[in-house]
């Protein structure tokens, strides 16, 4: 998949700052390529919490942030997000008092 098809899926309009802000997370993340998918199915499973995968203003990283409106669907969307990890390997670093989590790339 290419940069513009998946800043698109993300939900960006892409332009030549998008392009080059992500082609920096992308050399930041290790292994990008082995979880690039994984993060689009994460953003979609997300979508019902209120919640989604963006490219981080701070970081050269993907930001994964709850947004859920109640504790439940916060708590529901942070298992998807543990299950996520778990399951392909993807080290996160979660910002300090706030739901929102850094994806730092595959871990090996």
């Amino acid at each position: 998949m290419n940069n513009e098809a998946m800043l698109k899926q993300l939900g960006y309009a892409p332009n030549e700052a998008l392009l080059s802000q992500f082609d920096r997370i992308v050399t930041n993340t290790n292994s990008f390529e082995k979880i690039q998918k994984h993060i689009l199915d994460l953003h979609e499973h997300l979508k019902v919490d209120d919640s989604h995968v963006a490219m981080s203003n701070s970081e050269d990283y993907f930001k994964i942030k709850i947004e859920a409106p109640s504790p439940e669907r916060t708590q529901e969307a942070i298992e998807k997000v543990d299950r996520f990890a778990d399951k392909y390997k993807v080290a996160l670093k979660q910002v300090e008092g706030k739901n929102t989590f850094y994806i730092l790339g595959f871990d090996k």
